[in-house]
């Protein structure tokens, strides 16, 4: 019904006073006398209070029975997922997407592969309505760091006013990436080479390294995981992955946005969070 926002990712929060900040934001609505339940890294070790994993298979009905309250404060947070095995695998906040985009969209729940874009980027295979398995690719984070502070970033200049040119450059990534000779770490210098040797503009050497990380996260991920049914999360981004999934010859695959709310309220409605005032008569 009402939205405040704040830029205060887990490392901004100002002076790392969480209660301070939460009082900030939900000021006008406590009057309310209402419950609260948040996701994502405010349950990690960083955050307010941890919350340990939900061990997958995780489904609502786990999630919303492993939160925990925050002493003194009407704030649930829902617990993250974590897979074990030789290679374990945890995630904060996209169970929740996960939950809410079952929810607007049931015909996934049977069996589907949700891949959500981001600066850690997850491939979740949900089975029966459960989170049975997924795998992290730290895509996002990847091209932050060789964008900033790597040799490659060093060749870049604005990006290209032609955006003609920008996704050339990012289909040619992506299509690089399909069948690298020797695996990622040359091609990913090919990023500055290819500059250097005037065979690609160095206002699109962004949109050819982004092209490169995007289109080597879809080959191993659909490898491992199988062809995704559905984007979830930011919609600019998930345009990408879609863009770069046609190339690869998987089209329109479906985007959804708004998952994370609708996440939230299932969790807090299975978990009794949730009253049903009655009508007046």
């Amino acid at each position: 019904m009402e939205t405040r926002i704040e830029p205060w990712g887990i490392m901004q929060v100002p002076n790392g006073d969480f209660a301070s900040a939460y009082h900030a934001v939900t000021a006008e609505w406590l009057g309310y006398d209402v419950q609260a339940i948040a996701a994502g890294m405010i349950g990690s070790a960083n955050g307010w209070l941890t919350t340990p994993y939900c061990p997958a298979p995780a489904g609502t009905d786990d999630l919303a029975g492993a939160m925990t309250v925050v002493p003194g404060v009407p704030l649930s947070i829902v617990p993250g997922v974590a897979t074990q095995g030789d290679r374990p695998d945890v995630m904060r906040g996209e169970e929740t997407q996960i939950v809410g985009a079952l929810a607007l969209h049931p015909h996934l729940a049977a069996h589907s592969v949700i891949v959500l874009p981001g600066t850690h980027s997850k491939w979740v295979q949900v089975i029966d309505g459960r989170i049975s398995d997924f795998t992290t690719y730290m895509t996002g984070e990847l091209f932050a760091v060789l964008r900033d502070h790597s040799i490659l970033g060093r060749v870049a200049v604005a990006a290209p006013d032609d955006n003609a040119a920008g996704a050339e450059a990012f289909t040619r990534g992506v299509l690089a990436a399909q069948n690298p000779p020797g695996g990622l770490a040359p091609l990913l210098f090919s990023a500055r080479a290819l500059v250097l040797a005037k065979r690609l503009a160095a206002s699109a050497c962004m949109e050819y390294l982004s092209g490169v990380l995007i289109g080597d996260e879809l080959r191993c991920g659909l490898l491992r995981d199988g062809r995704p049914a559905a984007l979830v999360g930011d919609p600019a981004l998930c345009e990408r992955y879609a863009s770069a999934l046609q190339l690869l010859g998987i089209p329109d695959v479906q985007v959804i946005v708004g998952a994370a709310d609708v996440g939230l309220w299932n969790i807090a409605r299975r978990a009794g969070l949730v009253r049903t005032l009655a009508r007046a008569q």
